[in-house]
């Protein structure tokens, strides 16, 4: 077996989409917390490994990587049995890594923007942050027309890292139902991705600290 070290937070949507690729491939990580609010990430060992200080990261072996949609490519690119996963078709990767940017840029940045202020000032975003939050999923709904999964026929890591997004959105009780494209995707997406249960944890502790700062949510 791979000797896969994961530095991590079991609460934000990038950590637990990591534990989930994995699940999904079969490997088993050593997980090590990470706490930022004791500045862990900010010692000196952990800045050798990477001076960008972001978690996750994925040691293996001594190869270093982060940024977490890069670590699932290369879960299923070192580790995968096959490439379902992340097709080798150049087609279907080029989608498969348009959804993953669109994670990463517009819908994560999105939830980011409006919702992260309320851990920090107890309040949420601005109007402005309010319209990208929907737009975001305005535009997954919209990705979704007709569709079972997010990029293709089949379950991929695009699906992964969105699932852990949407997760983190549904948890501040975004009311899904007003994009039924997505609330039908994601009831669908937490039956079959692997690992989905291993982050649940995570999830119902990354609520307490939305609630403990407000309890009722838009």
């Amino acid at each position: 077996m791979p000797n896969l070290d994961l530095y991590y937070l079991p609460s934000p949507g990038p950590s637990r989409a990591v534990v989930m690729t994995a699940k999904a491939v079969g490997v088993e990580l050593n997980k090590k917390l990470l706490n930022p609010q004791l500045g862990e990430h900010l010692k000196p060992e952990f800045l050798k490994l990477n001076p960008q200080h972001t978690i996750p990261t994925l040691v293996d072996d001594g190869f270093v990587i982060w940024e977490s949609r890069a670590i699932l490519i290369y879960l299923v690119e070192q580790y995968g049995k096959d490439d379902a996963l992340y097709p080798k078709d150049p087609q279907k990767q080029a989608l498969i890594n348009q959804r993953l940017y669109f994670d990463m840029n517009t819908l994560y940045d999105a939830f980011a923007s409006y919702y992260h202020p309320l851990l920090r000032t107890g309040s949420y975003g601005d109007a402005a942050a309010w319209t990208k939050v929907q737009n975001a999923l305005e535009l997954l709904n919209t990705f979704l027309e007709g569709q079972k999964y997010v990029a293709g026929s089949q379950l991929t890591i695009a699906d992964i890292s969105i699932l852990a997004t949407i997760a983190t959105i549904e948890l501040v009780d975004f009311d899904l139902a007003k994009y039924p494209n997505v609330a039908k995707w994601y009831a669908n997406a937490k039956k079959v991705t692997p690992g989905w249960e291993d982050t649940l944890e995570g999830l119902l502790t990354m609520k307490h600290l939305f609630d403990a700062k407000k309890p009722e949510f838009k």
